[in-house]
């Protein structure tokens, strides 16, 4: 994953844990991947993926589409030249605000699939996600919205989950279903509050939990989802969704539990057994092992001087994938284990109930959700293995949904 402007952002959400990385880098450098590291990015990772049928670019930031389009046509211009023939996708993330007619062009034209940060209805949105100057920006993204769907750009919504959000789950869904939101990812926010570590480096968010040392800090942002609200917002939309969108919304954490009962390789690095497959490149040609580790212990190199499949193969990024696979015992004796494996190592600030270090903050939410929706994914299964479609379980939730009070279903 690409960050070609690095921290820089035209936005100042609140939550962000992305734009304090300006502390690692020296006063005035310029955030722009050069011609030379694009090239060498472009170059490697082709070489690095010789024996894969298709190639796949994914651009964040930051805001990337402040470089400008010119920047992503030097892009696709190198992908061709690299690709050898292959097809090739690209992927962005965006905020929204900068994009215009002829980005939507652009986007279309070459088939971009843009992962586009909203939050939900606009005085959920613009509590935390606000511009330079401090307004809202719901006003801005809704506009770039009805862009990309005027031009027919292929989008997907990553929807952070606050602690406000959290408590309002299905004005959330409503609202992406009546924007017409087919692809829906929700993004628990958890945040760890400034610490002594913290304070050394100069940021002002917690450092996140070590997978190899839990670490100490325990004290949360006030924005930070609560565990069990979380699970909560997620329970509500499920049981919204299965009984009325199954095959017409995807709701990418729901995808990602059908994938992990059937027993397919789960395609989300947080809940698969173990991770070190999601590196990052800064815009200066730096590797990290993963963008909630971008500290300078875990930089495995850099692009312009080492080579990326033998930073991406070192020892140093396999022991901190592998450290995913460290847990309590509370967690290795959890009914849903296989759904979450204790899901981000950052998150594992926690203490058990026998205080065991090392679980995962939100916890409590996953497991009442993925206990809640194990019923329905077996209902599921049972149907794909039976050549039916997965939304035939919308004619059989009359009588397998509980009711919402807890009592039986009718």
């Amino acid at each position: 994953m690409a960050k070609p402007i690095g921290p820089v952002c035209n936005l100042r959400c609140e939550y962000c844990f992305y734009l304090e990385k300006e502390t690692f880098y020296p006063d005035g450098e310029q955030y722009r991947m050069s011609d030379e590291v694009l090239e060498a990015y472009i170059r490697q990772v082709a070489e690095a993926h010789a024996d894969i049928p298709e190639l796949l670019f994914a651009w964040q930031g930051g805001e990337p589409t402040l470089l400008g389009i010119e920047f992503f046509e030097k892009a696709l211009e190198l992908q061709k030249r690299y690709a050898g023939g292959k097809p090739v996708r690209n992927t962005l993330q965006t905020n929204g605000t900068m994009i215009d007619d002829k980005w939507c062009r652009f986007l279309k034209k070459n088939n971009f699939l843009v992962g586009l940060s909203l939050d939900g209805p606009e005085e959920l949105h613009d509590r935390y996600r606000r511009d330079a100057g401090g307004e809202g920006t719901f006003a801005k993204v809704m506009r770039g919205l009805e862009l990309m769907k005027k031009h027919g750009v292929e989008f997907n919504i990553l929807a952070c989950v606050n602690r406000e959000t959290s408590k309002r789950p299905l004005d959330v869904y409503r609202f992406f279903k009546e924007i017409g939101a087919e692809f829906i990812q929700f993004i628990p926010i958890v945040e760890l509050a400034p610490n002594e570590e913290t304070a050394q480096l100069g940021l002002q968010l917690g450092v996140p939990a070590d997978p190899g040392n839990e670490g100490t800090a325990v004290r949360v942002t006030d924005w930070t989802v609560r565990p069990e609200d979380y699970g909560d917002f997620l329970i509500t939309i499920f049981d919204e969704w299965v009984r009325n969108d199954v095959g017409s919304v995807f709701v990418m954490n729901f995808e990602w539990a059908l994938v992990s009962f059937i027993g397919l390789e789960m395609p989300a690095c947080f809940f698969a057994p173990k991770c070190g497959n999601a590196g990052i490149i800064e815009h200066n040609g730096d590797i990290y092992s993963c963008d909630h580790y971008m500290y300078p212990r875990y930089r495995l190199g850099n692009l312009l001087t080492d080579n990326l499949a033998v930073m991406m193969g070192s020892e140093q990024q396999k022991a901190f994938g592998e450290m995913k696979e460290k847990l309590p015992r509370y967690c290795l004796e959890c009914r849903v284990l296989k759904a979450c494996y204790g899901e981000c190592p950052k998150h594992r600030f926690a203490v058990t109930p026998d205080g065991e270090a090392g679980l995962n903050y939100l916890c409590a939410g996953y497991k009442k959700y993925f206990n809640h929706i194990l019923p329905y994914l077996k209902a599921m299964t049972d149907l794909l293995n039976a050549g039916k479609p997965v939304a035939d379980i919308m004619d059989q939730t009359i009588i397998v949904l509980p009711r919402r009070d807890g009592r039986p279903g009718h």
